[in-house]
């Protein structure tokens, strides 16, 4: 497969797109689509393939009929009531949920960021995790907590002093793993200094568990996410299977991470290959057989027990059908693994003439594919990205506060590339902007042609950035719902980012706030593929 995808970039791949659909319309399926998802191997490099040994779970049951359900054949499909999912607003309705859910918490509480802070209210929900821990009988409530090693290392106080109180008041029931790249070794790792590290590689994976209760979403733990700097949240409720998967996910990278010691130092777990010690490639496939394996098991599982349901006359009667469809897209490219970026690049060649995407980053820097897509295919993108002054690097010290002029210079080079194509009817930028707030929004919502609500949403860690696809451990799911009420509030949820927000136009660009200086327009292309 590699050797076709490298042709297939060579050629121009959206160019061929637009070519080809209009030779395939003759060729549509009975929803009028273009059945262009055939190309879809052509569009990304070598993936693990993980369809031979289960079928689309479409084969064996009648749930899941939509337009999206060709996901299935990637990855575990989890269909759902849709009373079950909840979209949350707010960064504090995101913290006095969390925190709601761990006091309610009775077996199990997993949790996966990048960070955790060291203010107030992050030691208000650590003691909130004690509370539950003392409150139960020891041996009922496990607590697993999965960082990135740089990240969570960083400065005397970090994450790692925040939690080893509780590592050492209940050994037997909390785990701490520190995920570190395998690309961050040797000579690197002695001369990139303590603030950069992280640049070659993270764990940016953001779920937060308790229970059968599960919020995915975009943001760290840390103050801000917990007061002015906006994010996305979705809360399921009951959904044990797909609690299921995440905790399985969750356990999988922290089985190849580093464990956090009560003395504060760390460990690879006994038989795992270390992550920058070891042997490097023995690592990554070891990393790349456990979390494959958790995919694989839970559409084995899926597949039996709807192969069961389907052929019993007893059970299918008492099921009540979902209208709900969950779908999670794990991107680790350090570990071979790269299914969210084959079902974005798929999803975005899909769409049809007429279709209306809205997608958001807070750190807008596509990558190439991605933008070939926008560019090359006919659906109508609103496209979301941070205003100079709500980017989180806005005012840091030293170089890292030239990155939001960096940003505006990868924003300028794209405006100025849609205008070249003439495609400014047809993709559209607009900036967030809120006094006082920051912006980390990342996803997208899929309004089918002539429809006003969103029939699908991407929500989770990735920023359609290099980093997300190529360096970041990440994940996100495909949320597909055919319920109004549902639809009604992802439509409310886009409707209020896109609300505090400004189009972007030439003029955009010659406010004083937009300058950037020589030196980072030279210097941009040399880094941009490391945030």
């Amino acid at each position: 497969m590699a050797a076709p995808a490298a042709l297939w970039r060579r050629l121009g791949g959206p160019g061929l797109i637009a070519l080809l659909a209009r030779l395939c319309n003759r060729n549509r399926n009975h929803r009028g689509r273009t059945p262009l998802v055939l190309l879809a191997p052509l569009l990304a490099q070598s993936a693990p393939q993980i369809t031979a040994k289960y079928p689309s779970l479409g084969c064996v049951s009648p749930h899941g009929a939509h337009q999206f359900q060709w996901i299935g054949n990637q990855v575990p499909e989890f269909g759902i009531s849709s009373s079950n999912v909840k979209i949350l607003s707010t960064p504090s309705d995101f913290y006095e949920t969390m925190k709601a859910q761990i006091k309610t918490s009775k077996k199990r509480i997993t949790i996966a960021s990048l960070y955790l802070g060291i203010g107030p209210l992050e030691q208000e929900l650590v003691d909130t995790l004690e509370e539950t821990l003392r409150c139960l009988d020891s041996s009922d409530l496990h607590v697993s907590i999965l960082l990135d090693y740089t990240r969570g290392s960083r400065g005397r106080n970090n994450s790692r002093t925040m939690l080893l109180p509780l590592l050492r008041r209940f050994p037997d029931n909390v785990r701490v793993s520190l995920f570190h790249t395998p690309h961050l070794r040797g000579l690197l790792r002695l001369l990139v200094p303590e603030r950069f590290n992280e640049t070659i590689g993270l764990q940016h994976m953001k779920i937060y568990l308790f229970d059968d209760n599960i919020i995915l979403s975009g943001a760290n733990l840390s103050d801000s996410y917990f007061t002015n700097r906006q994010d996305r949240y979705v809360l399921f409720q009951g959904c044990s299977e797909l609690a299921d998967f995440f905790s399985d996910l969750v356990g999988a990278v922290s089985e190849v991470s580093l464990q956090l010691q009560p003395d504060d130092t760390v460990q690879a777990e006994e038989g795992m290959e270390h992550p920058y010690e070891g042997d490097k490639t023995k690592y990554c496939e070891a990393a790349s057989e456990k979390v494959m394996g958790v995919i694989e098991d839970a559409r084995r599982r899926q597949y039996e027990k709807r192969s069961t349901n389907f052929q019993s006359e007893r059970s299918a009667s008492n099921i009540e059908p979902p209208d709900t469809w969950v779908y999670p897209l794990v991107q680790m490219k350090p570990f071979g693994i790269q299914i969210d970026e084959l079902v974005t690049e798929t999803l975005l060649t899909e769409a049809e003439r007429g279709d209306q995407l809205y997608l958001t980053t807070g750190y807008f820097n596509l990558t190439q594919g991605y933008m070939d897509l926008l560019l090359g295919t006919r659906a109508d993108y609103n496209i979301l990205l941070a205003a100079p002054e709500v980017n989180g690097f806005f005012g840091a010290k030293g170089i890292a506060g030239a990155i939001p002029a960096a940003y505006v210079h990868i924003e300028h080079q794209f405006y100025n590339e849609v205008c070249r194509h003439g495609q400014q009817m047809r993709v559209k930028l607009r900036e967030y902007y809120r006094d006082l707030w920051t912006f980390h929004a990342k996803g997208l919502w899929f309004y089918s042609a002539g429809a006003d609500l969103p029939c699908l949403t991407l929500i989770g860690s990735p920023n359609f950035g290099y980093r997300s696809v190529h360096r970041d451990l990440e994940a996100q799911i495909a949320l597909v719902t055919e319920n109004e009420e549902l639809q009604q509030q992802l439509h409310k949820e886009q409707q209020q980012l896109y609300n505090l927000s400004n189009a972007v136009s030439p003029a955009t660009f010659q406010h004083p706030s937009r300058f950037v200086k020589l030196w980072v327009k030279l210097v941009t292309p040399l880094i941009k593929n490391f945030f």
